[in-house]
């Protein structure tokens, strides 16, 4: 972990500069100024937005005012998707600040997920914590844990707090090579283009004659048409010294294809 400390930190302060507007069709006779924010990669738009709320919310009649959810491009941005996630997806590259627009209207039930409270995105971000240990220790690190370490882990998240957060989440985090390793790499490849949110598949840290697993390995197993095969090659040296059984967390990969299904 402490070869790991500054490459975690500078990917735990990584920050998206965001340009908030009011949609134009709830507008009031007041007009909605524009606000920025620099949005922490590793949290959730409805975690870091309360100052985007209190905003627009001085100019909005209060009838007017349902609950708040952002769209870009009229595609509607996913809560429940770290924010660096959605960035990647959807935005990677456009120029910054990156341009988001705030509804307090026409929820989109479809589209979106309700998030009412806070609490609502601790459970879902608990439930994601949960899943990823069961894959790599059998859920035995998360539930020999108290509930106060728990509860250290989402507040270290929520107030965007670096070492109150990783002092519990390195536990999540040991490789424990006397007992082999991780039993599986918890990982998602979200996709932009495809039917499919994402994949997400069993797979091992090292295969079955011993040799450590890579990066190269994992997406031309899980997802091989966003590999072109002439950079398979290359890919996979790119990739040597990203073995998987060293990795010190849950994977979240962001495959963007274009027509023609290769890696931008």
């Amino acid at each position: 972990m402490a070869d790991d400390k500054d490459v975690l930190r500078d990917v735990w302060f990584g920050r998206i500069p965001t340009c908030f507007t009011l949609y134009q069709d709830e507008v009031t006779e007041r007009e909605a100024e524009p606000f920025y924010l620099l949005l922490p990669r590793v949290s959730y738009l409805t975690l870091v937005t309360d100052k985007v709320k209190k905003h627009f919310l001085r100019i909005m009649k209060q009838e007017d005012v349902e609950e708040m959810w952002f769209e870009y491009e009229g595609l509607p941005l996913k809560w429940h998707y770290p924010i660096g996630v959605l960035f990647d997806l959807h935005a990677s590259n456009t120029a910054l600040p990156w341009s988001v627009t705030v509804h307090f209207k026409t929820f989109p039930e479809r589209d979106l997920l309700h998030c009412p409270t806070n609490s609502v995105i601790e459970a879902h971000f608990m439930s994601g914590i949960k899943e990823a240990d069961a894959l790599k220790h059998k859920g035995q690190v998360i539930n020999d844990m108290q509930k106060k370490d728990h509860k250290q882990l989402w507040m270290g998240l929520q107030n965007d707090k670096f070492d109150q957060f990783w002092a519990m989440n390195r536990k999540l985090m040991e490789y424990p090579t006397e007992e082999g390793g991780f039993r599986y790499i918890p990982f998602r490849i979200y996709q932009a283009m495809s039917d499919r949110p994402f994949i997400q598949r069993l797979f091992r840290p090292v295969s079955a004659d011993g040799v450590a697993h890579t990066l190269g390995d994992l997406l031309k197993e899980m997802c091989p048409s966003a590999i072109p095969q002439d950079d398979l090659r290359s890919l996979r040296k790119r990739a040597s010294s990203t073995v998987l059984r060293k990795t010190k967390g849950a994977l979240a990969l962001t495959i963007i294809q274009d027509k023609s299904k290769t890696v931008r």
